[in-house]
C-alpha cells in the first residue's frame, strides 16, 4: 500500500470522525434544548432563551430555570462522566464487557447510599458524600485485590463481579430489613433518578468534571497505546503502571461524583463505549464520541421517561431497559469475534 493511499485513509477517517462528533453534539444540544421546552407546559424556543439569558418570564422561569435547566444539565453531566468513564475502563482492559456498573464500581457506592439511608437515616447530601468515597473505596480494593503478581485485566473483571454480587446481595438485605418509607427513599435512588435535581446537586459533579475529564483527555495517547497491551505500550514509551492508575482514578472519580448526584444510571457507562466505537469507526480515541454518547443517552432516555408513557419513570428505568438487550448482543459478539470495542 502506498504512502498517499494511507494518506487519503486516514484523511478519510479523520473527516469521517469529525462529522460524527459533530453529530452527536448536534443530538446533544438538541435534546438539551428540547428537555428545556418539554413538559407539562410547553415552553418555546423564545421563552427559553430569555430564561436562559436571566430574564423573568411568567411561569417559564421557574419551570424552565428551577426545574428544567438543573436537571438537563445534571443529564449532560452525568452521562457525559459516566460515558468517558466507562470507555476509559473498556480500553484499558480490553474488553466491552468491563464497564464499572458491570464489575462492582457502582454497586458500592449504591450499597452505601442504602445503609446510609435505610441504617443511619443520613440526609440526601450525607448520603451523596458517603456514595461518593463508597466508589472510590471499592475501586480501591478491587484493584488491590486483582494486582497480584502484575496486572490483568481478566482477573480484575472477575473479582469486581464477584465483589458486585457480595455488595448487591448486602443490599437486598438491607432492603428487606427497611421501613416503608426508607424503602421508597431507597428505591428512588437505587434505579438512578434526575427527579429533584438542584444546582447545588449539580455544582460538585460539574466541578469533577472540569478538573477529571480534561485529566483523561490528556492522557488519551496513553490509554490507546495500552490498548495495545502492556508491553507493546511500554515500548512506545508509556509508563504503564502510573498511567493505569491515573486513569483509574480519573475514571473512578466522575463515576463516583456522577452517581452520587444522579443514583446508579443503569448500563450508560457500559453503553456509551461500545455505541461510540461503532458510529466513528476505528482508529483514534473514543473518549470523546463516548461522552457525548452517554450524555445523548441520559438526556434522551430522561425525555423518553418523563413524556413518553402515562407514568413518569426514572431514567434509570428507561437506560436498564435499553441496556438489557445491549449486553446481551455484546455478549453474543465478544463470544464470537474476541472482546475488543
Amino acid at each position: 500500500m502506498s504512502v498517499a493511499t494511507l494518506v487519503a485513509i486516514r484523511q478519510r477517517r479523520l473527516r469521517t470522525r469529525t462529522a460524527v462528533v459533530a453529530g452527536l453534539t448536534a443530538g446533544v444540544v438538541a435534546a438539551f434544548a428540547a428537555s428545556l421546552m418539554v413538559g407539562n407546559t410547553f415552553y418555546g424556543p423564545v421563552d427559553v432563551l430569555r430564561v436562559v439569558s436571566g430574564q423573568a418570564v411568567d411561569g417559564a422561569s421557574f419551570a424552565v430555570g428551577d426545574l428544567r435547566l438543573p436537571r438537563a444539565t445534571l443529564a449532560v453531566l452525568a452521562g457525559a462522566s459516566l460515558g468517558i468513564a466507562g470507555v476509559t475502563f473498556q480500553t484499558m482492559l480490553r474488553n466491552p464487557l468491563a464497564a464499572p456498573d458491570i464489575i462492582g464500581i457502582s454497586a458500592g457506592s449504591a450499597t452505601a447510599a442504602v445503609v446510609g439511608i435505610v441504617a443511619l437515616g443520613l440526609s440526601d447530601t450525607a448520603v451523596s458524600f458517603l456514595a461518593l468515597a463508597a466508589g472510590l473505596g471499592t475501586a480501591a480494593a478491587i484493584y488491590l485485590l486483582a494486582h497480584r503478581n502484575g496486572f490483568a485485566g481478566t482477573r480484575l473483571i472477575l473479582i469486581g463481579i464477584g465483589v458486585a454480587a457480595l455488595l448487591d446481595s448486602i443490599t437486598a438485605y438491607v432492603l428487606s430489613r427497611a421501613s416503608e418509607w426508607d424503602l421508597q427513599s431507597a428505591m428512588q435512588w437505587l434505579t438512578g433518578s434526575l427527579n429533584g435535581a438542584t444546582w447545588a446537586s449539580v455544582a460538585p459533579l460539574a466541578v469533577a468534571c472540569a478538573l477529571l475529564i480534561p485529566a483523561l483527555l490528556l492522557l488519551g495517547r496513553d490509554l490507546s497505546a495500552l490498548r495495545l497491551g502492556d508491553d507493546t505500550a511500554a515500548a512506545l514509551g508509556v509508563r504503564v503502571r502510573p498511567t493505569r492508575l491515573l486513569l483509574i482514578l480519573a475514571a473512578v472519580g466522575l463515576l463516583a461524583f456522577a452517581t452520587a448526584a444522579s443514583g446508579p444510571i443503569a448500563f450508560v457507562a457500559f453503553m456509551a463505549g461500545p455505541i461510540a466505537a461503532r458510529v466513528v469507526g476505528s482508529g483514534g480515541s473514543l473518549l470523546v464520541p463516548a461522552a457525548l454518547t452517554g450524555a445523548l443517552l441520559v438526556l434522551v432516555a430522561d425525555l423518553v421517561g418523563q413524556n413518553a408513557f402515562d407514568n413518569r419513570y426514572p431514567v434509570g428505568v428507561v437506560t436498564g431497559a435499553l441496556g438489557a438487550p445491549f449486553l446481551l448482543f455484546l455478549l453474543v459478539r465478544v463470544n464470537r469475534s474476541g472482546g475488543s470495542l
